[in-house]
């Protein structure tokens, strides 16, 4: 090889040494080259984050439907001829409110008939009691008056409850639901007229995992949410535990009661659930600021303007935080913004520091 070629090669050579030293000592060596060309500590600029204090919650997801508190269909308990429609489709409703009339003519009729027998056996039970008085009447014609009049009054309650049925009336407040039944059909009693629900609370029912059954109580904080709804969440309680562990399936039934005051929950809607196990108030910091090198778990805290690397304890993780059970103390600064150039005994600045100071200027400065 020529000597000028030599020469080039060498000198390409050194130039990727000097490189490589000087990347060296700018982002791995902080403690040898860590002084610039003023023969200052460089400084790596880092933002941090506090240590501090919050509820962590411990809790298990599920998914489930919600139903009414109550709900029925409603059917007429006597057939007939749809007379009247005293409500509107999705209109709450009282508890005895009048919500559809069949015809009544012949029950009426019946009624008044049962009435006016009723009218003459009270009369029969007069006269017959003036007369046994006299001994004008055997005590036996007397007992079967009585008897006749205690059937007539029977007949006049059954013809009131004839009567009664004809009307069909809320058992209880509610919705009530849409209806295919128009004025002047003829319905009987297996035809549901419409259906009533009672939303002002809803039963979510989920299963669990027989590995929870000793952790879960009722009166246990739940959350729900539902596609319908973004961004909204809904609590409630768990309100009763299933006796039973599914063999099949290992996993045991929970209802959870939510209140619906609004009755923007609807019965038979999909909704999922968070349910709270536990509450316990934790040391956490961003996760960030974790390192996780082979077994070792530790963070970067900052201390009179250096780094310093401190070992760490872990524990549960939520909202991207994640607690510390041992090696921090609440209100030291961690690093979570550029963990890649610092190490241990790096001297760093707080992003945003310098700059406020400059913004203020000079004290005394106009």
């Amino acid at each position: 090889m020529a000597i000028w070629k030599q020469f080039v090669v060498l000198g390409l050579l050194a130039a990727i040494g000097f490189g490589g030293y000087e990347g060296y000592r700018a982002h791995f060596a902080p403690h040898a080259g860590a002084n610039g060309s003023d023969g200052k500590p460089r400084q790596i600029v880092v933002e941090v984050a506090p240590a501090e204090m919050r509820t962590m919650r411990r809790g298990v997801e599920a998914v489930g439907s919600t139903r009414a508190r109550q709900s029925i269909e409603i059917v007429p308990l006597a057939s007939g001829r749809v007379e009247e429609i005293a409500f509107a489709p999705g209109q709450p409703v009282e508890a005895g409110a009048v919500l559809i009339r069949l015809d009544d003519d012949i029950e009426r009729a019946n009624l008044a008939e049962a009435e006016a027998l009723l009218i003459e056996k009270d009369q029969a039970v007069e006269r017959t009691q003036r007369l046994q008085r006299t001994n004008a009447v055997a005590l036996a014609t007397l007992e079967q008056v009585i008897a006749e009049r205690a059937a007539a009054e029977a007949a006049v309650d059954r013809a009131r409850r004839r009567l009664a049925d004809r009307v069909i009336r809320a058992p209880f407040a509610g919705v009530v639901g849409l209806t295919d039944i128009d004025l002047g059909a003829r319905v009987d009693d297996e035809v549901v007229l419409t259906t009533l629900d009672d939303l002002t609370e809803v039963e979510v029912e989920f299963s669990l995992p027989e590995t929870l059954f000793a952790e879960i109580a009722p009166g246990q904080p739940i959350e729900a949410a539902s596609a319908a709804f973004p961004g909204r969440s809904f609590v409630g309680r768990v309100a009763t535990i299933g006796s039973r562990v599914d063999p099949v399936s290992r996993a045991f039934r929970v209802r959870a009661v939510i209140p619906n005051p609004e009755g923007v929950l609807p019965s038979g809607m999909f909704m999922s659930l968070t349910l709270t196990l536990s509450e316990a108030e934790a040391l956490v910091v961003p996760e960030e600021a974790i390192v996780v090198q082979a077994a070792q778990v530790y963070v970067f805290v900052v201390q009179d303007g250096q780094a310093r690397r401190r070992a760490v304890t872990t524990g549960q993780r939520q909202g991207g935080r994640i607690a510390v059970t041992e090696g921090l103390a609440p209100g030291e600064l961690v690093v979570v913004r550029g963990l890649q150039r610092v190490r241990d005994g790096s001297a760093v600045r707080i992003a945003g520091e310098d700059d406020d100071a400059t913004a203020r200027g000079p004290a005394g400065s106009g």
